[in-house]
């Protein structure tokens, strides 16, 4: 696990309209733009990043479950609005038992109550919020560090 770690980068609803979607609340950069620097961020550390975005509760999901199959060392995930709603996409992170990182571009807690409470917050190694895109990057990093620390 310590050379060429594979880290899985979710998107869940409407994050594919990044750049143009209120951004104010959620800035200008593309979710291409997120990805490409999350592609050089890994590569800088000898690692892999798969990037997928899906507006679908299910499709979330069954790339949870395809994760442990594909050896994943770990999971970042924005889930957007399914944090709030999905026990779902909570009970595929529990399933196949890898570290997860939530991410969320905009801090929930400064936002519309319904928005305060995760079904992920509390089983997620780290939550990492309101930092916009450096979320992502913070995000990685933490995997990085704590999966090679695991595996020594």
């Amino acid at each position: 696990m310590t050379e060429n770690m594979k880290v899985l980068v979710l998107n869940g609803p409407n994050l594919n309209l990044l750049g143009s979607r209120e951004p104010a609340i959620y800035g200008s950069q593309t979710l291409a733009d997120i990805e490409q620097q999350l592609q050089q961020h890994a590569a800088d550390h000898n690692a892999q990043v798969r990037c997928q975005q899906s507006n679908h509760e299910g499709e979330l999901v069954s790339m949870i479950q395809q994760a442990a199959q594909d050896n994943i060392d770990a999971i970042i995930i924005n889930p957007g609005a399914y944090a709030h709603t999905s026990v779902a996409i909570r009970d595929a992170l529990l399933a196949v038992a890898l570290p997860f990182y939530e991410v969320h571009l905009s801090n929930p807690h400064a936002r519309e109550p319904f928005r305060h409470h995760s079904y992920l917050a509390d089983i997620a190694r780290g939550v990492i919020s309101g930092c916009g895109a450096l979320g992502y990057h913070l995000a990685l990093t933490a995997a990085l560090t704590h999966c090679r620390a695991a595996s020594q």
